[in-house]
């Protein structure tokens, strides 16, 4: 029962947006920051230079990764109204991110640069499936071959949940906003397909929480 009231004041913290002069903080960042990390020291190499973190929220997983890859230009961005709070994240460090940029999902064009690496941390549950089909297509016309995009967060498989906290979590979700869900697995393979993206590999990771990686041809 942790699992699921954990997830959801976590969730419900970071969807109500409080003004305030005060750094935002989300706790599940640093719960999850290092599962992330492990993954992604096994992924980006060298050879990747510029990455854009889509729904960047209070900054701290920026803050946090980004350090360990000294060689990334690490891009934030975000819904106009987080902006201020990622900058104060940024302003307190010392690591290689650059000014946050304003997206938000059917209204922003797709933000200009070229990327090696697209990711995204517990947003697609948030999203409307509408919204998440749109970044995709967004993204598969934006990225060139051979960048990654990779999603942490909850999924289903074959329609079914991975545990009951995740179904509890999921209603959670419902009850909240119809639009939002976590999402099956094998329709995001099929929507990742038909943009030009290749399915590589799937992280367990902590939680009940996924770590998936496609791969643009």
């Amino acid at each position: 029962m942790e699992n699921i009231n954990s997830k959801i004041r976590d969730c419900y913290a970071n969807f109500i947006r409080v003004m305030s002069s005060e750094k935002p903080y989300s706790s599940s960042c640093d719960r999850n920051r290092d599962p992330i990390l492990k993954v992604l020291q096994e992924l980006i190499r060298d050879k990747h230079k510029s990455l854009l973190e889509i729904g960047s929220g209070t900054g701290q997983h920026a803050v946090y990764l980004s350090k360990h890859f000294p060689q990334l230009n690490w891009f934030c961005s975000d819904t106009a109204d987080k902006l201020a709070g990622i900058s104060m994240w940024i302003d307190d460090s010392n690591s290689n991110i650059k000014d946050p940029l304003e997206f938000e999902i059917m209204k922003d064009e797709f933000p200009k640069g070229s990327y090696d690496l697209l990711f995204t941390a517990n947003t697609f549950h948030i999203m409307s499936w509408k919204h998440v089909q749109h970044l995709i297509n967004l993204s598969g016309k934006a990225l060139e071959p051979e960048a990654l995009f990779l999603i942490y967060g909850p999924f289903n498989y074959d329609d079914n949940y991975t545990s009951e906290s995740n179904e509890n979590f999921d209603q959670w979700l419902k009850d909240r906003d119809p639009n939002s869900g976590i999402r099956n697995f094998e329709d995001l393979v099929e929507e990742m397909n038909e943009n030009s993206f290749e399915f590589k590999k799937d992280f367990a990771m902590p939680a009940n929480n996924r770590f998936l990686v496609f791969e643009k041809h």
